[in-house]
C-alpha cells in the first residue's frame, strides 16, 4: 500500500463582489471531503492501491476528521473505498471483473442506442460535432481527464437521444466507473487517444450516413477494445 502525498484541494471561487456573504456559504464539509477525494479518484491522481488516511484528507480540505469519516463511509458504499479501522481507506484497483461487467452493459446499451438513433433525431449530429471537435483539443492540449469526460458524453448523448429515460439512467449509473476507466486507458495506452478520436468520427459519420449497421460495427468494435484492460493491471 502507497501513503500519497495528498493532492491540494480545490481552490476557492473567486470571491463574486456583488453576492451577499450568506450567498457565499461553503457546502457543508463533508460534501467538500466526497467531492475531493471522488475527483482524485476518478482522475487518478489517488490511483489504486493507494491508503488514504483521515489526517491527509482533513488537512487538504482543511476540515476536521469527522466530515472526512462521512465521506469515506458513502465512497465506500459506492464501490471506490475499502475502509480499515485505524488505518484508513483503501482507493480500490479496477478488477478484470469490473471492466468485463461495465464492457457487456455499454454493448447492450449503446449498441441498441446507436441503432435506434439512425436517421439521427434534430441536433443530435451537430452535438456530437461539437463534442468531438471539444475531445480533440483537450486531448492536443494533454488535459486527459478532461477528455475522458468528453468521451463518456458522446456516447450518452447518443443513448439519451433515443429517449428512453429508462435506459438513460442505467447509462447513468456506469458513469464513474467508465471515467474512472477511460483516465486509465490514456494513461497506460497513450495512442489511444489518437484511435478514439478516429473511432468517434466513424461512429459520427455512419449516423450521417444513416447505415445503422456500420455505426454498430464501430461501436462495437470502439466499446470492446476496452477488454485489454482487463488483460492488463488496472488501477
Amino acid at each position: 500500500m502507497r501513503m500519497p502525498a495528498a493532492p491540494p484541494a480545490p481552490p476557492a471561487p473567486p470571491h463574486p463582489s456583488l453576492k451577499s456573504p450568506k450567498s457565499l456559504k461553503q457546502p457543508p464539509a463533508a460534501e467538500r471531503v466526497y467531492a475531493h477525494v471522488k475527483q482524485a479518484v476518478l482522475e487518478r491522481r489517488y490511483e489504486g492501491g493507494t491508503l488514504l488516511t483521515e489526517g491527509e484528507l482533513a488537512e487538504a480540505v482543511g476540515v476536521s476528521r469527522t466530515p472526512v469519516r462521512e465521506a469515506l463511509l458513502k465512497l465506500e458504499v459506492e464501490g471506490l473505498l475499502r475502509l480499515y479501522p485505524k488505518k484508513g481507506a483503501l482507493v480500490l484497483p479496477v478488477s478484470a471483473q469490473e471492466i468485463a461487467d461495465v464492457v457487456e452493459t455499454r454493448l447492450l446499451v449503446e449498441t441498441h442506442s446507436v441503432r435506434k438513433a439512425v436517421p439521427a433525431p434534430p441536433g443530435l449530429l451537430d452535438r456530437l460535432t461539437e463534442l468531438l471537435e471539444k475531445q480533440r483539443e483537450q486531448a492536443e492540449s494533454g488535459d486527459l481527464a478532461a477528455a475522458a469526460v468528453t468521451d463518456r458524453c458522446f456516447h450518452a448523448e447518443i443513448v439519451r437521444s433515443g429517449g428512453n429515460d429508462i435506459l438513460s439512467r442505467l447509462y447513468d449509473q456506469l458513469r464513474d466507473r467508465q471515467l474512472r476507466m477511460g483516465v486509465a486507458v490514456m494513461h497506460s495506452h497513450p495512442d489511444r487517444i489518437a484511435k478514439t478520436l478516429a473511432e468517434h468520427e466513424e461512429i459520427l459519420a455512419a449516423l450521417t450516413a444513416e447505415d445503422a449497421e456500420a455505426a454498430v460495427d464501430v461501436v462495437t468494435r470502439h466499446v470492446g477494445w476496452f477488454q485489454h484492460l482487463a488483460r492488463g493491471a488496472a488501477r
